[in-house]
């Protein structure tokens, strides 16, 4: 027991000490840190546009419940300490960029308009595309929803696809069967929209989140008054947490109006402006990278600091602090109406925000402290105060068990499994266990050299005219692969299999190591917040780079990341409203969510059968682990006769797609794929199907779409290749939406075929 106790002692050393970036780090540091990132969060999870604030208003004026805040009526919270001259104020915005519900449509898709209309980078619209979101209800809850996106299988040959960037060819995606179903869910016109969100630590060095920049003012501010002695303090010091900064600076014109005061520091993100003069292409904008230390704004960056922004420079080379100059808008943006009046002393600071205003916005953790012990040293406040700040009381979710072997309850329950277990091409291993473990008992697999996993369902005897059988469906999904590690630490990496860019870059990550996963951010291309920049062209070079907050290779390498490991966007399964879900790679988990709910409906090997189910590699590499095994198959004459691989139908059932082709809706059955880029299936076993799915009672569509099949691999050798798949919405994208009655429908037919083909 003791050596145990010492083993452990020293592996929380070792932790401490290596597992971390090279930056050598005390444990009062460590914990400091931990302390700022889990404050951070706590605001971070909150949303907040413009305009309806009033979660993130009850969230700190409840942990500011010791100082009894005054909260005036369009939400501004407010704490006044101490008495006398000089008055200063301390004041944060905390709303954030989001769009709120303009209209419905008759079959059940929400219109929006942004919050803020201007002041955002030109690709902001973009980057919400196809992502996961959160819509307010009218009873103050939050629900599950989907910006629409186009699916790439769908897109050559449009002339003139919907541009996602327009917010005319915004859609967002609950569920919803009609503009009644979305009311009764407590959606309306003027419920707000964010995008699904949580604070990243990347290296314990930096912060990402879409508001990370909206928030780190507010932490700031609360992590300054937990330090704060009233007795200490020398006039009077107000702290405001305001409201609407984003839409015309309401809540801070609110205040300068209604009180006077002889100082005043904004704290918080610095702005970009408008386009640079005689140049269309350029836009004025904050340049400092994270870990410049703390910023002082100013219209002209290269200028010196005015008076007061000088006093808080001598403060901070006092305290050893960086402090330098970017540009930055103006806290009050020009209006109809004249601006209140600015205090005589006044100063706008903050911190660097690489990739501002983007879903993948970074802070760094060091310029962040230095925030916090530049307000300290300002109000030579800090003690011990008398004030105890109100923790937050949210819980985080347990984590899902699966119990090896077990009856899952239901297809929806084995899908959601499947969904959440990470596998990117020739990166399997996770899913692969992951179906191992939901297999019953009876059901043996073996892995083959290709990686599939394979189940022998039925076996004929000797001499039987049984047709042989094959039915696959694949484990990988896509992402990157880290191909090498930059002098700077960044990650340089590639596609494995294929996506919109700007459904991936710009937004969080997770890199799979042989030690855990890392957080991440995958970085924007050079000039992306420029008025007429480009995504690259299929024909053109691409360029990714993953951020996992280190900075040169042996921090990197303290990570445990090495070139090969795999890269992902973070993903979960989301029920939305009835019978719908969202989760990234349903292409192709429903296929493997089938072929285990139909062995589990079999109950037992099929007599007098000669039948194989698959879980095959590769797929979106090129038929990867399907070609080995048809090659094998073949080279034992064993090919099959009949394949049937279940894959994706990607269903033009969006507002977003030509109706031209890939005409199934969801929630009306499995879907024969009769024809698609790899493969056409003969019009007598297209009606084979429908006949057997009709003689059961399965619902069940049939068209054609894009894309190829794994059963396409074994045509070759002789086979007939028979696909079936699921309407699928916004494919190989982050917004996947599928019906679960499908789902159900693809295992019901995948057994039915085992038993009676």
């Amino acid at each position: 027991m003791i050596y145990r106790c010492i083993s452990i002692f020293a592996w929380l050393i070792y932790f401490l000490t290596s597992a971390l970036p090279a930056r050598a780090q005390s444990m009062h540091e460590v914990t400091t840190r931990e302390a700022s990132f889990n404050n951070l969060k706590s605001l971070d999870d909150v949303t907040a546009i413009p305009g309806y604030e009033k979660p993130l208003v009850d969230q700190i004026s409840s942990r500011l419940a010791a100082f009894h805040p005054q909260v005036d009526n369009i939400g501004d919270v407010v704490v006044t300490l101490g008495g006398g001259a000089p008055h200063r104020l301390l004041v944060t915005g905390i709303d954030e960029p989001g769009f709120v519900v303009s209209a419905i449509t008759d079959d059940g898709y929400l219109r929006v308009q942004r919050l803020p209309q201007g002041g955002l980078p030109p690709m902001f619209n973009e980057l919400y595309s196809a992502q996961p979101v959160k819509i307010g209800t009218t009873a103050g809850a939050w629900i599950d929803g989907v910006v629409a996106g186009l699916s790439v299988h769908l897109a050559p040959g449009r002339a003139n696809p919907p541009k996602s960037n327009d917010l005319d060819e915004m859609y967002i995606d609950i569920g919803a069967f009609s503009a009644d179903e979305v009311r009764k869910a407590g959606v309306d016109v003027l419920s707000p929209i964010a995008i699904n969100r949580s604070l990243s630590n990347l290296a314990d060095a930096e912060f990402a989140s879409a508001a990370v920049g909206d928030r780190f003012g507010a932490a700031a501010l609360l992590e300054l008054l937990g330090k704060t002695d009233p007795a200490r303090l020398k006039g009077t010091l107000t702290i405001a947490f305001v409201v609407q900064q984003r839409t015309g600076a309401r809540g801070l014109q609110r205040i300068l109006t209604t009180m006077q005061f002889d100082e005043m520091i904004y704290v918080g993100r610095l702005f970009a402006g408008g386009p640079v003069t005689g140049a269309e292409n350029l836009r004025r904008a904050p340049r400092k990278e994270p870990g410049s230390g703390v910023l002082f704004a100013g219209e002209d960056a290269n200028a010196p600091p005015n008076s007061f922004a000088a006093e808080l420079k001598q403060i901070a080379d006092a305290g050893k602090i960086p402090f330098a100059p970017d540009y930055s808008a103006p806290v009050i943006p020009p209006s109809y109406l004249q601006a209140p009046q600015m205090p005589p002393k006044s100063a706008h600071i903050g911190v660097a925000t690489a990739w501002a205003d983007t879903p993948a916005e970074i802070v760094n953790a060091s310029d962040f402290e230095n925030l916090v012990k530049l307000l300290a040293d300002y109000t030579q406040a800090s003690g011990k105060s008398s004030f105890k700040l109100e923790q937050n009381s949210a819980a985080a979710a347990a984590e899902r068990q699966t119990k090896s072997g077990a009856n899952p309850s239901s297809a929806t329950e084995v899908l959601q499994h499947l969904t959440e277990a990470y596998g990117v091409s020739n990166h399997e291993e996770r899913v692969r266990e992951m179906v191992r473990s939901l297999l019953p008992t009876w059901a043996a697999a073996e892995t083959d050299a290709a990686g599939n996993l394979i189940v022998r369902v039925g076996i004929a005897p000797a001499g039987s005219k049984a047709p042989r059988l094959l039915v696959i469906a694949h484990m990988d999904e896509i992402g990157f692969e880290v191909k090498s590690i930059g002098s700077d630490g960044r990650l340089e990496v590639v596609w494995k299999g294929g996506g919109v860019q700007s459904y991936f870059s710009g937004h969080p990550a997770l890199v799979h190591t042989g030690s855990g996963d890392r957080e991440a951010v995958v970085e924007l291309p050079e000039n992306w917040d420029t008025p007429k920049f480009q995504w690259p062209t299929d024909s053109g070079p691409k360029s990714y780079r993953v951020d996992v907050g280190a900075r040169t290779p042996e921090e990197v390498e303290k990570l445990g990341i090495r070139v090969g490991d795999s890269i992902t966007i973070p993903k979960a399964y989301r029920p939305l409203l009835g019978t719908r879900a969202n989760g990234r790679s349903f292409d192709d988990r429903v296929g493997d969510t089938a072929l285990i709910a139909a062995l589990w409906t079999l109950g037992n090997p099929v007599k007098d059968r000669d039948i194989t189910f698959v879980f095959s590699t590769g797929e979106e590499l090129g038929l990867v682990g399907a070609g080995a095994l048809a090659k094998s198959l073949a080279s034992q004459g064993r090919a099959p006769d009949f394949v049937f691989a279940i894959d994706t139908f990607v269903s033009a059932d969006s507002p977003l797609e030509s109706k031209r082709f890939g005409d199934a809706q969801i929630g009306k059955g499995f879907v024969v794929r009769a024809v698609d880029n790899s493969n056409i299936v003969p019009r007598a076993f297209v009606e084979k199907v429908m006949k057997l799915a009709h003689d059961n009672q399965i619902p069940a569509q049939f068209g054609v779409t894009g894309g190829g099949n794994d059963g396409s691999a074994f045509v070759r050798y002789g086979s007939i290749d028979v696909a079936l798949g699921w309407p699928l919405r916004y494919s190989h994208a982050p917004a996947e939406v599928v019906d679960t009655r499908d789902v159900d429908a693809l295992g019901r037919i995948v057994a039915a075929i085992a038993r009676s083909w």
